[in-house]
């Protein structure tokens, strides 16, 4: 219990002395830039890969549709980088949405002729994996299941798969596979 205790006091201290210095940061006068120039920088309109910071080649467009789709908590706008690979496995029924309401990752970027493996927790009950109307692809896992064989499904063509599982996309168990050259 002290070592709760003690835990609880040192991330407070290291909270508190974050917040000092973040807040004399904001006070001195400066830019941010470090050199107190009182100059704000330009912002800059081009093109970054994956602006969720997943690190994938992932166009502004590719990201949009994505990040418009995939409202699931556990997706913080990263697009998981997986291209290169020639299997990836997204787990059906993870943590998120209030529960096992999740697929992890919410969302990855492939290479044309990769299979996904949508794998079953065995948790949150029954799931399943159906491709959403906006999506580029068409696939169906079939009937909602909690658990057995994964359901495969190869990615031959670019585009940005978008998917739901039928009995909880109420609550945003939602997911996008990004098909990259």
């Amino acid at each position: 219990m002290s070592d709760n205790i003690d835990r609880r006091r040192v991330v407070a201290g290291i909270g508190a002395t974050a917040l000092s210095v973040g807040l004399a940061g904001c006070s001195s006068g400066g830019n941010g830039d470090g050199n107190g120039g009182g100059e704000t920088p330009e912002p800059t309109d081009s093109p970054t890969p994956n602006a969720g910071g997943g690190g994938a080649d992932v166009s502004n467009e590719q990201q949009s549709r994505v990040d418009e789709f995939v409202a699931s908590d556990n997706y913080d706008g990263a697009i998981v980088d997986a291209t290169g690979q020639d299997e990836v496995v997204v787990d059906v029924g993870a943590e998120g949405n209030g529960g096992a309401f999740a697929f992890d990752p919410p969302a990855v970027a492939v290479s044309a002729g990769t299979t996904v493996s949508f794998q079953w927790t065995g948790e949150g009950g029954q799931h399943n994996v159906v491709s959403a109307e906006a999506s580029d692809f068409d696939f169906d896992s079939g009937d909602p299941k909690e658990s057995g064989d994964p359901f495969e499904q190869s990615f031959d063509d670019t585009g940005v798969g978008l998917y739901v599982c039928e009995p909880h996309a109420s609550l945003n168990m939602v997911g996008a596979v990004v098909v990259l050259e």
